[in-house]
């Protein structure tokens, strides 16, 4: 039994959901299907999901929503009718866009998820009625009938454990279910979306909830790329990797897979599988909880801009008890999260987010700081670009750290900070964004042929 998940480029389009009809029926096995709302049919086009936001901001300022509403209906419609559905679908897809319109605004929490969600959950009902309009036993089941519970926050809900449970009854069916990604519902019954990738989300924890063999995401690309193929020609494909490499990878700009989607198929201890729609016979990239084979320490290399550092210096700081407690307290008072933390005897850095700073919120972060810690030395660079290089085999090859600095110095590349785990699963390296593509290209190179 196999859940697979089909993203927005795949059902952008009838072309594309013919494809994506003939791979689900090519496997028996492949019971749960889990879908995303159309996505872009070219370069110039725009998702369903963008559509329905900007239905949104309509809405809250109290706009006319008729050419919007025509918009969306119409990018169902082209699909319905290349398939000749049955009129009574998109009667439903139509009814449900127009009661959107009469949402209250005032005191609705749940606002901008109820109608952000309405992408994906049209699209399951369309998509449910093309297979059954080819005679094949298939069924929309919306995700409250399915089971999947979530915390009662907006725009990053969190599955509840007492779901897996109501999930698990749908194990043995005989059909095939569409489901709709990207949400869930509240106790209370509030539509409640999960945060950015929420459709690989639910595609993993229907793969827990019904103990799947295996849960296959379908994107368009042919598995997880080594390096961006932006910086590399013709990268090499990851052919397998843990999900320790995959979340290391994810957190340092991967985007093919949504790093928070892989955590309930690892604690149910299911493999994944990435593959292209458009090249359904390439093997893609498999995720799992180990892999043996191990001859190149490192499985890719990964790039995250828009960071910024903190650098705190104070002689003997080692010995004031509590210093970094007193660093932290600053950054939760004025509402900040960190990413990393490297230090040494006499000093620290801080690495945050760019995005949550503000010129004065970083004005009066550094006076607080200055004042309460009193150190030597304080300055903030702006502009850091993050480079991850990462790889399992690293703990049983000496020298992976030394031959990428070393890349690094050949090329003039300066480094602001360098981290490393004690898992040695992972190296980081902090540099100015403008050295960003040469620094993969030179890290590439030095450990891919």
């Amino acid at each position: 039994m196999k859940v697979v998940k089909f993203g927005g480029s795949s059902l952008a389009s009838a072309a594309q959901v013919q494809k994506v009809i003939d791979i689900i029926i090519n496997d028996p096995k492949r019971k749960f299907v889990v879908v995303s709302a159309p996505g872009k049919r070219d370069k110039e086009d725009t998702k369903v999901t963008d559509h329905l936001i900007a239905f949104y901001e309509a809405k809250i300022k109290n706009q006319d929503l008729t050419g919007i509403t025509a918009t969306i209906t119409a990018r169902y419609s082209d699909i319905a009718t290349a398939f000749n559905v049955d009129s009574k679908i998109m009667e439903d897809i139509s009814k449900h866009l127009n009661k959107l319109s009469e949402l209250p605004v005032e005191g609705n929490d749940f606002l901008k998820d109820t109608i952000v969600a309405s992408g994906e959950d049209n699209n399951a009902k369309l998509i449910a009625g093309i297979l059954q309009a080819k005679g094949i036993n298939a069924r929309y089941v919306n995700p409250k009938d399915f089971g999947i519970i979530v915390s009662s926050e907006p725009g990053n809900a969190r599955i509840l454990f007492k779901a897996y449970q109501k999930m698990k009854k749908w194990a043995d069916t005989e059909e095939i279910l569409i489901i709709p990604g990207f949400f869930g519902y509240t106790e209370c019954g509030q539509v409640c979306t999960f945060s950015r990738g929420g459709s690989d989300i639910t595609g993993s924890i229907v793969a827990a909830g019904v103990k799947a063999e295996l849960y296959e995401n379908f994107t368009d690309v042919d598995g997880i790329y080594a390096a961006h193929p932006g910086y590399i020609h013709k990268p090499e494909i990851i052919k397998e990797l843990t999900y320790r490499e995959m979340r290391e990878l994810a957190y340092a700009g991967f985007t093919v897979f949504h790093d928070e989607a892989l955590m309930p198929s690892y604690r149910a201890k299911i493999p994944v599988v990435i593959k292209n729609t458009n090249n359904p016979h390439c093997p893609g990239t498999k995720i799992t909880t180990t892999r043996d084979a191990l001859d190149n320490p490192v499985v890719g290399i990964a790039s995250d801009e828009g960071f910024t550092m903190i650098y705190i210096s104070k002689y003997l700081m080692n010995r004031e008890i509590g210093f970094t407690r007193r660093i932290l307290s600053i950054l939760e008072d004025f509402g900040l999260s960190y990413e990393h933390m490297p230090s040494g005897i006499d000093d620290i850095s801080i690495v945050l987010r760019a995005n949550q700073l503000n010129k004065t919120l970083e004005e009066e972060l550094l006076r607080t700081i200055a004042y309460e810690i009193d150190p030597d030395e304080l300055r903030i660079t702006h502009d850091l670009s993050m480079i991850m290089v990462v790889g399992e085999g690293m703990r049983q090859r000496v020298g992976c750290t030394a031959e990428s600095t070393a890349a690094l110095a050949r090329k003039k590349i300066n480094l602001e900070m360098i981290n490393q785990g004690s898992s040695e699963v992972s190296i980081m390296f902090g540099i100015h964004k403008e050295q960003e593509k040469l620094a993969i290209r030179t890290l590439y190179y030095t450990f891919f042929d």
